[in-house]
């Protein structure tokens, strides 16, 4: 099982081999609540005034006691930059002024899942029994097309047989399907046995770290890599931003070898990989669903 926390974890590896720098970390000596404003940490060198990170949170550091090893957090410090204050435990990790943030990361998985459509689509099924006297009946209002339906034979082999004649309407009157989305069955189907219909739909977003890939958003496993590639490439773009301002002499030097400009092309090159990756996890749902014949009245 894939989770969220898996795919954020393989875009920020993707994207530290093509940075020089190394974050700083140290750890938590002491636990926090979600309201703390102070930290206590191991290795007091690496904290300045400014931005660490814990978990998935970003904080601003107001003031830090070298002899105490205690940050001060402002006023405002807690779930900065649109992040969520939480508790954290002794132990956890510290990144001070981190490269990649977590919710950065979090967000471009989204927009790369989100992106992904119509390339790529999530694909859910729906059962209903089938009612002698009636032919058609509602669909998920997420649903946006059909690509298989069968209904369960009569009998202990339990096979499912194609439906051959069906006709889906996305624009069924509310009154009738509250859904607004309806598919009408014509084949010959004994009256009570099960009819599955399985459609395609947007990509869901990740909400929790602990959310499973394939199953909240619909996308096949195999299509994580491609998700992490769309996320870092979305990610690297924004690696030259913190060179812009820098106008120190060690700043002039590593920009004599590493100039503003060489995030684009990074983030062009990932999103060369991105798209190769995205034309073979294409042709392999093409494959998985092929395109099949129905008829409609």
């Amino acid at each position: 099982m894939t989770t969220f926390a898996n795919i954020v974890d393989e875009t920020m590896i993707a994207l530290g081999g093509y940075t020089q720098r190394q974050d700083q970390a140290t750890y938590l000596t002491s636990a926090m609540t979600s309201t703390t404003l102070t930290i206590n940490i191991a290795d007091g060198s690496v904290v300045t005034r400014g931005l660490v990170e814990i978990g998935d949170e970003l904080i601003w550091v107001d003031s830090f006691d070298r002899t105490t090893n205690t940050a001060t957090i402002a006023p405002y410090g807690r779930g900065f930059r649109d992040t969520t204050p939480a508790s954290h435990k002794a132990g956890d990790r510290v990144t001070i002024t981190p490269s990649f943030p977590r919710s950065v990361i979090y967000r471009n998985v989204n927009n790369a899942i989100e992106g992904i459509y119509p390339d790529l689509f999530g694909t859910y099924y729906t059962q209903f029994p089938f009612i002698a006297v009636r032919t058609t009946y509602s669909l998920p209002q997420e649903a946006i097309d059909v690509v298989h339906a069968s209904w369960q034979s009569i009998g202990p082999s339990k096979e499912w047989l194609p439906i051959r004649r069906y006709r889906v309407d996305r624009t069924a009157s509310p009154g009738a399907f509250f859904t607004g989305k309806s598919i009408s069955v014509y084949d010959g189907i004994v009256p009570g046995r099960n009819v599955m219909v399985t459609y395609t739909k947007k990509p869901s977003p990740l909400l929790l770290p602990t959310d499973d890939f394939a199953q909240v958003t619909g996308l096949p496993e195999s299509s994580r890599e491609v998700v992490v590639l769309g996320a870092a490439y979305r990610t690297a773009a924004y690696l030259d931003m913190g060179r812009v301002p820098a106008q120190t002499a060690e700043a002039d030097s590593m920009q004599a070898n590493d100039p503003v400009g060489t995030a684009a092309n990074v983030s062009r090159y990932i999103y060369q990989l991105y798209q190769q990756r995205l034309a073979v996890e294409v042709r392999r749902q093409q494959e998985q669903f092929p395109p099949r014949a129905h008829i409609t009245r």
